[in-house]
């Protein structure tokens, strides 16, 4: 009977070995299955349930290549980003009054300025309106703090860039105590109802927060401090807010959970690696200007009367 037993498999062991047979073959597919999301915009965006603390500074969603490969697709870009925004710019001479505003905050040495060098930078200053946003001057401390951001805001067809921004009033304000907590909490309220006002007028908002992690800040502090062709680029103040940096980490989670509306979310960029940042936000922005379908306008005179004109000009 013993042998019996043993040569014929029991129905249990039948149904154990199925289902691991069907474990098995499901858990080829989830290999095999997408684990990037198709778009930067896709992968970076701030969503329900999302933890900063859990981003890698270091990481590159969306991007499988090298740092070459990253330079590459950077440079390969521009075009198609420089005639985007000729398109935006063209349109607002018809009547259209779409615009973008980019708005960029990170901490000290977050790579802000490359931002501004190599993707900003890539297109005709013309249609570019840029504001590096410092503390607040006595005039500006004079009027309520989003006074100073409505001034500065980009007109039709224009691409609004902000280094730092509004939400600087709920970052190095809450950090350092400069106003009562209670005022700063509206803040947030107050920044949701501006912004969506914003995106009603024709405003497409693209929020970036360049992610850097604190070795690499002290890295590049480190070599701003080597090279003297770099000391103009160091403020002792860096080094006194790095002590904050665990209060500004909380102020920036308290941010992206609390500002971040689907009319205007938040992306966070991982930026220990320059390249990497620097093709990611300018992927954001070509991935938010592409969904403007935007199109060269259509001439609001005879085209063939004025080539018959230019003919026969005789200068």
């Amino acid at each position: 009977m013993a042998k019996k037993k043993d040569a014929k498999p029991t129905q249990k062991a039948a149904k154990a070995a199925k289902a691991a047979k069907a474990a098995k073959k499901g858990s080829k597919k989830d290999v095999t299955a997408p684990t990037e999301p198709v778009t930067f915009t896709d992968a970076l965006r701030v969503g329900e349930g999302f933890t900063l603390a859990e981003v890698d500074p270091r990481s590159t969603p969306a991007f499988a290549g090298d740092k070459q490969a990253g330079k590459d697709a950077l440079a390969a870009a521009d075009a198609e980003l420089d005639t985007l925004q000729e398109q935006l710019y063209a349109q607002s001479r018809a009547g259209a009054r779409r615009r973008v505003l980019l708005v960029v905050q990170g901490m000290d040495t977050a790579g802000k300025g490359g931002i501004m060098r190599h993707v900003v930078g890539a297109v005709d200053p013309q249609g570019v309106e840029h504001t590096a946003f410092k503390a607040p001057s006595a005039e500006e401390k004079k009027h309520p703090f989003l006074w100073r951001i409505r001034r500065a805001l980009p007109g039709p067809g224009m691409i609004g860039v902000f280094d730092r921004s509004h939400y600087e009033d709920v970052l190095v304000v809450r950090v350092h105590d400069l106003v009562p907590p209670g005022q700063w909490k509206r803040r947030y309220a107050t920044i949701n109802s501006f912004e969506e006002k914003l995106a009603a007028d024709g405003v497409t908002i693209v929020k970036v927060m360049l992610h850097i992690s604190p070795q690499e800040q002290k890295a590049r502090l480190a070599e701003r401090l080597a090279r003297p062709e770099k000391h103009w680029k160091f403020n002792p103040r860096d080094l006194d807010e790095r002590e904050h940096w665990a209060d500004y980490q909380e102020a920036y989670q308290a941010l992206l959970e609390r500002c971040s509306p689907e009319h205007a979310p938040w992306f966070v960029v991982p930026a220990d690696r320059k390249w990497y940042a620097r093709l990611a936000v300018q992927q954001l922005l070509l991935e938010h200007l592409r969904g403007l379908d935007l199109a060269w306008p259509q001439a609001d005179f005879d085209v063939e009367e004025q080539q018959a004109r230019l003919a026969a000009s005789e200068v």
